[in-house]
């Protein structure tokens, strides 16, 4: 295994885990459109207060780790995703100063202003991260320089729009399961609905964008079969899909949060499997698609980052299992986060 290949799966990692992570806040923010009562809506910003920010720290590690490893996949992508990515960052900025500035002044105008900029500001990075990755799924408009061609309005084909949905419902769920684990009572049971329902939406969905990666993006499939791994995340993620909603009726939460967990690491993983050495598969011509070989940065420097990674990762996981281990248990709506 050379660092390219090390760096693509450090790569996969950090974005894996902000999905996990992050992926449970966008999700509590979007249900936070439908809460009922100002005390919900306090139970549901209360128990996402601890680990936001620090959720975060997982993309902005990921896409540091894509800028220095992979320098000219970032460019490429990022200057061709430009509009797309600052309606990402609009959401982001929106949500983080909506869970700030809510509690500053006790009035009901001012809170609700707010809590709607926080379902909007997680509702749409829950969608634009999946249009994100169905682009790069589909294939991107790069010429034999490497150069982006397509344009804003090219991003929003069918087959991305497709994957935005589905990571939104995929988020949905996977934060409806992280509040019946996090709160009691009468909320708990209302959320509780939201988990079957979602996850029969998310299935279908899935079943819907794996027959059109077939159609739209057939070269993920071609190297799967002779790999042994992809028959074990396939396994793991059926076993995940499974277990969601008969932990969840067995009264087991974080058992089913853990399933829905494992449900977005294996898709994750099969989707960067299938991609394997491509980063920006290329849809003008194959030949053309940015791998972890042409698009890399020096060896020197790829060498330089493993070691300052082995010190760091293990830093952030440790920081990520202490601070939630300080704030287990369940939530209520008194006081602040």
């Amino acid at each position: 295994m050379d660092l390219n290949t090390i760096w693509f799966l450090l790569i996969g990692y950090l974005l894996i885990g902000y999905a996990i992570l992050d992926g449970f806040d966008l999700g509590v923010g979007v249900l936070h459109l439908f809460t009922r009562s100002a005390h919900e809506r306090k139970v549901y910003l209360n128990a996402i207060g601890p680990f936001w920010d620090g959720n975060e720290v997982w993309l902005v590690t990921g896409g540091a780790s894509l800028f220095a490893a992979f320098p000219i996949v970032y460019a490429t992508v990022f200057s061709g995703f430009y509009l797309a990515l600052y309606l990402l960052l609009v959401g982001l900025i929106m949500r983080a100063v909506a869970i700030e500035f809510r509690g500053k002044i006790a009035t009901p105008g001012w809170q609700r202003f707010w809590d709607w900029t926080f379902g909007i500001g997680s509702l749409l990075p829950a969608i634009l991260f999946g249009v994100a990755v169905g682009n790069v799924l589909g294939g991107l408009p790069i010429d034999a320089s490497g150069a982006y061609t397509g344009t804003f309005f090219g991003l929003l084909n069918p087959y991305a729009i497709l994957i935005g949905i589905l990571s939104l419902v995929m988020l949905t769920m996977h934060g409806a399961l992280y509040l019946v684990w996090k709160t009691e009572g009468e909320i708990q049971e209302r959320v509780h609905r939201w988990v079957l329902g979602s996850w029969i939406v998310f299935l279908v969905l899935y079943l819907l964008a794996t027959l059109a990666s077939i159609v739209y993006a057939g070269y993920l499939f071609e190297n799967l079969a002779p790999n042994p791994l992809f028959y074990s995340l396939a396994g793991l993620l059926i076993l995940g899909l499974i277990l969601i909603p008969v932990l969840t009726r067995a009264g087991k939460p974080l058992g089913a949060f853990l399933s829905s967990s494992l449900t977005i690491a294996c898709i994750m993983g099969l989707t960067a499997l299938s991609m394997y050495p491509r980063l920006a598969p290329s849809r003008t011509g194959l030949s053309y698609s940015l791998t972890i070989y042409n698009a890399s940065s020096s060896p020197l420097t790829l060498k330089t980052m493993a070691v300052i990674a082995a010190i760091g990762l293990p830093l952030v996981l440790v920081y990520t299992v202490v601070a939630y281990w300080l704030f287990r248990g369940k939530v209520k709506g008194e006081g602040h986060y």
